[in-house]
């Protein structure tokens, strides 16, 4: 208790925050108590109750001060609204990897499950506003190409939850730098972003796709032979086909050969070329 009397307010408070920081990050909200915050800190828990009123009132200062810290990064990497598309990702993507690396207990706090019932502090909620941002220069890139915007908004939460969810297992297994980290992310995204499709579609599980396929096999004409043609009798020896019709048995043995005959589809023949998007996204 001596340590505390040397301590001015501002000084214990900063520590107990950085206590509190580091036991939520390792442990989670439920399993960390005040009792174990005041032991770590040397203090009574009165001291904690004092400052913060209790563990909710610590833990949501700490979240506070990490999306605030968070926020801040991401806002000055994404300030300037004519940047190239790729240079979206690429900021995107460095400044949080950079948040990771130098917050790596806050980015542990944020990512947990919260506690808090307020929605607006959530770390979802501020995802949310990041991914409204990288919409909003998106729309701005995909205008100036003259693309649909209609699909941005989820383009916008794919790339900033990939980011996201790539950052959350780096930070447990840092085993390249963020760098290169960075640029594996940005060559899987930026590779589908510089090749979209101004419609795109599935090739072989849409709907239309899978329709189209059966519809084509079943209208394929079963191939008859020369011995089928022979049992189909009239009693008499005649052929029982009715008059005028062509005779089946003189009918090409490959029924895709016959004029005007659909045969069936291959993986050539679903292809959908897609339409390429303008230099300036390749």
């Amino acid at each position: 208790m001596a340590n505390s009397s040397r301590m001015t307010s501002y000084q214990r408070r900063e520590q107990l925050i950085r206590i509190g920081r580091s036991l939520f990050a390792a442990k989670g909200f439920e399993s960390v108590s005040v009792e174990e915050i005041a032991s770590h800190a040397k203090v009574s828990k009165p001291i904690v109750y004092e400052h913060f009123g209790g563990k909710e009132g610590l833990y949501a200062v700490i979240v506070d001060r990490e999306m605030q810290a968070l926020t801040s990064t991401l806002t000055v990497a994404l300030q300037d609204p004519d940047m190239h598309p790729r240079q979206i990702v690429e900021r995107t993507a460095l400044a949080l990897l950079t948040y990771i690396e130098e917050n790596s207990e806050g980015f542990q706090v944020l990512s947990r499950d919260s506690p808090s019932t307020d929605p607006s502090g959530s770390f979802s909620s501020l995802l949310g506003d990041i991914s409204m941002r990288v919409e909003d220069l998106l729309i701005s890139a995909f205008k100036r190409q003259k693309l649909s915007v209609k699909g941005v908004p989820y383009y916008a939460q794919m790339l900033v939850g990939m980011t996201v969810f790539t950052g959350q297992y780096w930070a447990d297994r840092p085993k390249v730098s963020k760098e290169q980290l960075a640029a594996y992310i940005v060559d899987l995204a930026w590779h589908g972003l510089s090749r979209l499709d101004s419609k795109p579609k599935l090739i072989f599980e849409g709907g239309r796709a899978a329709k189209t396929a059966k519809t084509t096999k079943a209208a394929k004409p079963a191939k008859v032979t020369k011995e089928t043609k022979e049992t189909k009798t009239d009693g008499t020896g005649g052929t029982d086909v009715a008059a005028g019709s062509p005779e089946i048995a003189d009918a090409p043995e490959d029924a895709s050969e016959a004029e005007g005959t659909e045969h069936e589809p291959d993986v050539q023949d679903m292809r959908i070329s897609p339409v390429r998007v303008p230099p300036v996204l390749g």
